[in-house]
């Protein structure tokens, strides 16, 4: 007898609800600055991408405005057939002139850019090789696209150029995230560009998590790596963490951008972003670019709460970047100390597996340079509190441990 679907959907739902790893939607109400309200309760946010406070920055907003009342709200079409406006135009050059690249493509999100450019890239048959804990959607992308899939360890050039190295002669591309962003790591660019050379594949980097926050003027981790357009011919990031917008985009050649407007499924058949969502990254660019003082009070506050941490003896990943996990390994310790924390007045979720490994749950602490040190100083002590009795049976992994087994979303 034929399943129901729907059926069979709602007994997985109801086999994650037992084993305590269900995903529960809360609603935010209201956002000012780094607080948020939840449940009619202000809560001081450790969770947001809003790396650099730029969502609610007044020429951020400013310029929404503006091209709304102007513009209108929608696109009204995808952008092959009427949806690409000015605003659309005037920020793929920008972006091309910040990161220095001949070209940019808008997508609607992140998830739509790396599926579309590995489905133009890839062919039935072709090699993509990846790095463990890359984003969901370049994996999906690959998978799509027909492509040969193939796994190397997380951070690891050599076992990168092992995995090339088992088709020679079939058409590659080596995909990594820039910023993994569940543990905060920076890839290994520059030895990854040197595989891609060796092996004559094509190198394409999500930094998604990068941009704005790592490199000169924030041009993001490609940048800070020193590599160019020819060292990561495919770069991809988004424009709703570090920028405060929504949306995405690739960078490269003028032969990839055009390739992907022809062959990019994702970009051709979906309605363009709406033109204000544009005018607002622009103007979230000229900020990010020159308020260097955004990026630096970032870095205090990292080190800040590193210093703090592991003075008390929590355990962290190795991350430099905004992203600052507290790993705990198991889920119902996570999740017992993300409750303590809004208790006390901090929005902090849990993540659990399947977003991490099994005995990979934590807290995933994200600093914003909206925070204080104070703000910092009083997360660290009510942490402190909440970690001060661990679940039973938990077993929290050492200090400075992440673990690197293969994660599947951000």
């Amino acid at each position: 007898m034929r399943a129901d679907l729907i059926e069979r959907l709602a007994q997985r739902h109801a086999a994650r609800t037992q084993a305590g790893l269900a995903r529960r939607l809360r609603t935010i109400f209201e956002a000012r600055g780094p607080h948020v309200v939840v449940d009619g309760r202000e809560l001081l946010s450790f969770a947001s991408n809003d790396y650099l406070g730029l969502a609610g920055h007044a020429a951020v907003r400013d310029a929404l405005v503006r091209s709304a009342q102007r513009d209108g709200v929608g696109a009204t079409a995808a952008h092959l057939l009427g949806g690409h406006r000015g605003e659309h135009a005037a920020l793929e050059t920008e972006l091309a002139e910040w990161l220095g690249r001949p070209r940019a493509l808008l997508f609607s999100s992140g998830w739509l850019a790396n599926l579309g450019t590995c489905a133009a890239l890839l062919g039935e048959g072709d090699l993509c090789v990846q790095d463990k804990l890359n984003h969901a959607s370049l994996l999906d992308g690959a998978r799509l696209a027909g492509a040969t899939l193939k796994r190397y360890v997380h951070g690891d050039g050599d076992s990168a150029r092992r995995q090339l190295t088992t088709a020679t002669d079939t058409p590659a591309l080596l995909a990594t995230d820039g910023v993994f962003s569940m543990d905060g790591d920076v890839a290994p660019l520059a030895a990854l560009a040197g595989v891609a050379r060796e092996t004559r594949a094509t190198l394409m980097v999500d930094d998604a998590h990068g941009i704005g926050v790592l490199g000169p003027d924030g041009r993001g981790s490609v940048a800070e790596a020193g590599l160019s357009c020819e060292d990561v011919p495919v770069l991809m990031a988004t424009l709703g963490k570090a920028l405060g917008t929504a949306g995405a985009f690739v960078a490269g050649s003028a032969a990839l951008i055009e390739g992907l407007v022809q062959f990019a499924r994702p970009f051709v058949y979906t309605t363009a972003p709406p033109p204000a969502l544009a005018a607002a990254a622009r103007a979230a660019i000229a900020v990010a670019r020159h308020e260097h003082w955004r990026r630096d009070k970032l870095a205090t506050l990292v080190a800040h709460f590193r210093r703090g941490a592991l003075a008390r003896g929590f355990a962290l990943a190795d991350s430099r970047t905004p992203i600052q996990p507290v790993l705990l390994g198991d889920a119902a310790r996570a999740v017992a100390a993300a409750q303590a924390l809004e208790a006390a007045g901090f929005w902090v979720p849990a993540i659990r597996p399947p977003t991490v490994p099994e005995g990979g749950a934590r807290l995933r602490v994200t600093l914003s340079a909206l925070h204080t040190e104070r703000d910092v100083a009083a997360l660290l002590d009510a942490l402190e509190r909440a970690l001060a009795q661990p679940a039973r049976g938990a077993r929290a992994p050492r200090a400075g441990a992440a673990s690197r087994r293969e994660r599947r979303t951000r």
